[in-house]
Formats: C-alpha cells, sequence, structure tokens
C-alpha cells in the first residue's frame, strides 16, 4: 500500500457529527494533525447537509434521523443504517483506498458495514464507547428481555472477532473484555479525557456574586440521575435561594426533566437547556459555574462510566460533586471530587451544602482536580492512539485506483 493510502483513515458513527460525538471528533482531528485525511459516515439531521468538511474532516451524512423508538424500533434503525453506511464506506473505499477503517458503538455490529475493507486486508478497529451488554442490561433491567441478552452478548463477541484490533474507553471495560475472551493484546484504552487546547483552566474562579451556579452538560437520560440533583435542589432552595442549576444537553429524559421541575416548583431556580452544542463552544459556557455536577445512578451500565464532563470540569478547575461509582472512583479521590451516594438526594444535598458554606473546599477540590489532568490528557491518549492506529498492519491492494 502507498503512503498516501495507508493514511487514509475512515470512520463509521451512528451519531451526529461533530455536534454529539466529542470522542470522534477528538480522534478524528487528532489523525488530521498527524497528516491523515479522515473520512466520518455519521447520521443526517434535519438543516445539516449531506456532505461537509468541519476542521479538516470530510464529513459524509447519511438519511438517517435518531428516533424515538420502541426498542424493535431501535434494531430497525440500527439495520437501515447498517445498510447505508456499508453502502456509503464501500464506494468511498473503492475511490480513496482507505488504509483503516475504524467503526464506533453502539451498536456493536455496525462494524460489519467495513466487510468489503475487510476482505481486502483494510485492518479494522471497533471502538467500543460503551460495552453493549452492560448498556442494554443498564438500560432494560437485568430482568426484562433476558431471552434477549446472550444475543447482545454473542454479538459483542462476533463483532470484537471480526474487528482486527478494539479501542475502548477505561481499563475496567478493557478487563472485562479479556474477561470474555479478547485477546490482550488486541484491546487498547484510549480515555475519553479533556482536550486541553480547549478546556483550559480558566484564569480564577468566578467572583464573589450573588448566585450560587450549578452546571451539568451532556446526554440528558434517567440514567444519568439528574432527577435525584433536581429533588437534591428542592431540599437545599430554602438555604440557598441564589442557586441556580443549568442542564445543558438532550435526551429521552428531559420531558421527565420538565415535568419534575414543575411539579417541584423549580422553574425560577432550574434552566433546561435542550440543545447541544460544539466542544469548543463548552468553556465558555461552563466557564461561570461555581459547582459541577455528576449525578450518575449506579447501575450495572453507569458503575463503568468515566464521565467525560467531569474530566472537562477538571481540566478547566471547576470543582464538582460526583456519584460515588466503581469508575469514578477509580480515577479521583476525595482531595478531587465532593462524592456523594448514586441515587440519594439527601446526600447530594449535604454536599452541595457543605460546598456553598465552604468556599475553601471549593477552591481545594478545583486545585485538586488538576492533578487528575496532569496524568491523563489528551496530549499523551492522543499520540497513543495515532501510535494505535499506524501501528496496525497493512497491505498492497490490487486493482483499485487512487484518486
Amino acid at each position: 500500500m502507498s503512503k498516501r493510502a495507508a493514511l487514509r483513515h475512515c470512520m463509521v458513527v451512528h451519531a451526529y457529527y461533530p455536534l454529539t460525538e466529542t470522542r470522534v471528533q477528538r480522534q478524528a482531528e487528532a489523525l488530521v494533525d498527524a497528516g491523515y485525511a479522515v473520512d466520518v459516515i455519521c447520521l443526517r439531521d434535519s438543516g445539516e447537509r449531506p456532505r461537509d468538511r468541519y476542521r479538516g474532516v470530510e464529513i459524509h451524512r447519511l438519511p438517517v434521523r435518531i428516533e424515538k423508538a420502541s426498542l424493535s424500533g431501535q434494531l430497525l434503525a440500527y439495520l437501515r443504517f447498517l445498510v447505508l453506511a456499508s453502502i456509503r464506506l464501500t464506494k468511498l473505499h473503492l475511490l480513496r483506498r482507505f488504509g483503516t477503517v475504524q467503526v464506533h458503538n453502539l451498536p456493536d455490529f455496525l462494524v460489519f458495514c467495513a466487510l468489503i475493507p475487510k476482505l481486502q486486508n483494510v485492518p479494522v478497529i471497533l471502538d467500543l464507547h460503551d460495552l453493549m451488554p452492560e448498556f442494554f442490561a443498564g438500560r432494560f433491567g437485568v430482568n426484562d428481555h433476558r431471552f434477549l441478552q446472550p444475543l447482545v452478548r454473542w454479538q459483542e463477541r462476533l463483532a470484537c472477532g471480526f474487528a482486527d484490533h478494539v479501542i475502548t474507553v477505561s481499563e475496567r471495560w478493557r478487563q472485562t473484555l479479556i474477561e470474555r475472551g479478547l485477546p490482550k493484546d488486541k484491546c487498547t484504552v484510549v480515555m475519553n479525557v479533556a482536550d486541553e487546547r480547549i478546556f483550559v483552566p480558566r484564569r480564577k474562579p468566578p467572583s464573589p456574586r450573588s448566585e450560587f451556579r450549578l452546571i451539568y452538560h451532556g446526554t440528558v437520560t434517567h440514567r444519568y440521575g439528574l432527577d435525584v440533583a433536581l429533588r437534591a435542589i428542592a431540599l437545599v432552595r430554602e438555604e440557598i435561594p441564589e442557586m441556580r442549576f443549568t442542564v445543558l444537553g438532550k435526551g429521552d429524559g428531559m420531558l421527565e426533566l420538565v415535568d419534575l421541575r414543575r411539579q417541584l416548583g423549580l422553574e425560577d431556580l432550574i434552566d433546561l437547556a435542550d440543545e447541544f452544542v460544539l466542544a469548543e463552544d463548552l468553556p465558555s459556557v461552563i466557564a461561570g459555574a461555581d459547582l459541577g455536577v455528576v449525578p450518575y445512578r449506579d447501575d450495572v451500565f453507569t458503575d463503568g462510566l468515566l464521565p467525560t464532563k467531569l474530566m472537562e470540569y477538571a481540566a478547566m478547575g471547576i470543582p464538582s460533586i460526583a456519584a460515588r461509582t466503581t469508575a469514578i472512583d477509580a480515577y479521583f479521590r476525595d482531595t478531587m471530587v465532593e462524592f456523594f451516594t448514586p441515587g440519594d438526594a439527601e446526600d447530594l444535598a449535604r454536599c452541595i451544602r457543605r460546598l456553598h458554606a465552604d468556599p475553601d473546599r471549593l477552591a481545594g477540590l478545583a486545585r485538586g482536580s488538576r492533578n487528575f489532568t496532569r496524568r491523563y490528557n489528551w496530549a499523551a491518549t492522543s499520540a497513543q492512539y495515532v501510535a494505535t492506529v499506524r501501528r496496525l498492519p497493512t497491505r498492497d491492494l490490487a486493482g483499485i485506483q487512487e484518486t
């Protein structure tokens, strides 16, 4: 394979790009910075162009949107995207001769859209943002749809076996995959750490003012515990009337939050900004917050998540309250984060009271959280990621015209 072909990389993701997939965006732009030509095949939202270019990445949007659907409807949507992505990837490969292909889950079986490049000896990477068996169990419960759980595990094994290399987001999930039979040397961790070129430390904390501002940004869904945060705020509203909480994001839990906010009478304290913003626009939004809130529940899925938002708050020196799940507790200490018991609104309210009353503790958490970023940062992680892509073996592809 020529050097030019080897430096062509294609990504496939069942999501909107770049708006909702910071991980994909960071990886794509890291490869562009390393000299790669990068194409991304993704969903197309209303108002988006079918083909676009953003920060050096060529974007190919397919006529599929994320819609609220039943389990069967979601499966059909995944299958439709799989078919369309297979066709688009094959056409692009025949024209552009990719050196590597990377497919992001969910779902895991989307990796099979790379069948034609795979048959022509192009290395295929499966990037597991989430472990699908845990995701399925966390969303539907370990007892619901039990007959489907073996199928979900089976498709994960097939997908990992099909891929030449597997990337995941934490060492804990890497060890889980190894326990399920994935060879150790076939799996690499690429953490969702903040890009310190974007999430730079704010120069100083917000000046004393009349409001005590809390923020959450990201996906809005029940498992992320935002209803717990609203109930905690209701418990302390009389003690901290100057408190304001902003929820910036979209998801299937937003209507639940709107209704709960009304029931609790919190319309004047809580701003539900039903939107996503680009990663590079986030720092200006969250820099004015006094406190980040990561109120995840603790289930079989969320227990293994290391929230990107928590790492972004740490990079900017914004103190945070976070649920003490296994994954978060493995990377953060009490000197970095104020922990509360997952799902416990009263314990979360206790943390809010403590930090509101103790500016020194707030400042100490801000300083301590920077220790995480010194150890885990995008400069080192992106270099490791690019090296992983480059290490994959490539071969000459006969009979394909390079353009």
